[in-house]
């Protein structure tokens, strides 16, 4: 009697080869983010909640509401919404210019290079060069006395005050904007203009009507990142201003340090009051722009 001999079927691999090489692809980025993201976040609020002998409180929570803390937080705030809302404004006029506008391809290119180094240019660099164009005895404050005999800090301009330190945050504030809202801006299709003028809307009824609608989840959006993304520097106003001007960063930087009330648990408590605000800015752009995403499909 002949047997009929039935095809081997082998059994799936237990490991996914192809699976492991690509989890071992995004390894440093999760071990990157756990070591100096998620479980520094995680230490700071068990910290915000627990005093310096380790029991659980409510205390440095309660002392964020004090006159001074409050303060540094409303500075803070201020200077983020001044520098954010002139950011977004002269950044949106650029953008516009180099995308919608009729300027040759090269200044676009030019001026997305510049704003790709602008925008990760801060700290010390950017203090020192502020303060040798706009100091004292900087290079256009001697040049506007010398030539036209106007005097800058005659008329009560201080770089290192609200005003100074939001124009400094602006230099790296209007590229951030440029850099976020040229893609927005490039995703503007030719036939919605080519529709509204076929039904007899003018220039500025279809920028009213459909393209600032359109754009506005993405303005909107992108303004709170700069808002968030002021409201977390340190290192500029630091070597501005030192400690001259009584933002968040800096409390927290000398509170950690134990360079006021030695409570370092009160420092983990301003820097959970720190996430927060930029926790709910970042989380609406992110809203935000997945709404101006829909749109533009």
């Amino acid at each position: 009697m002949s047997t009929v001999s039935t095809p081997m079927v082998r059994s799936a691999p237990l490991i996914n080869r192809d699976r492991v090489i690509d989890w071992l692809g995004i390894a440093p980025f999760i071990i990157f983010s756990l070591l100096f993201l998620i479980i520094p976040t995680l230490y700071l609020v068990a910290g915000a909640f627990l005093t310096p002998e380790g029991d659980l409180t409510l205390k440095n929570i309660g002392d964020l509401f004090t006159p001074s803390i409050m303060s540094a937080y409303s500075i803070s705030i201020r200077v983020s919404v001044a520098s954010a809302l002139g950011g977004a404004l002269i950044g949106f006029f650029l953008a516009w210019a180099v995308v919608l506008g009729g300027l040759p391809a090269s200044i676009r290119s030019t001026l997305l290079t510049f704003s790709g180094v602008a925008s990760n240019f801060a700290g010390v660099p950017l203090a020192f060069a502020f303060l040798a164009t706009l100091g004292r005895t900087g290079l256009v404050t001697i040049f506007l006395r010398e030539w036209f005999g106007f005097n800058l800090y005659g008329t009560g301009f201080n770089l290192l005050s609200f005003f100074g330190l939001t124009i400094t945050y602006m230099y790296f504030q209007i590229p951030l904007m440029v850099l976020i809202l040229t893609p927005a801006l490039d995703g503007m299709k030719k036939e919605w203009r080519e529709a509204s003028q076929i039904l007899g809307a003018t220039n500025r009824q279809y920028w009213t009507m459909v393209a600032l609608p359109i754009l506005w989840p993405s303005l909107l959006g992108t303004t709170l990142l700069l808002f968030a993304n002021a409201f977390g520097a340190i290192a500029t106003a630091f070597a501005l201003t030192g400690s001259s001007l009584n933002i968040v960063p800096i409390l927290l930087y000398a509170q950690i340090r134990g360079d006021v009330l030695h409570n370092a648990n009160l420092g983990y408590a301003i820097a959970l009051g720190m996430i927060v605000i930029t926790g709910v800015s970042n989380v609406l752009y992110l809203m935000l722009r997945m709404r101006a995403e829909r749109w533009q499909k």
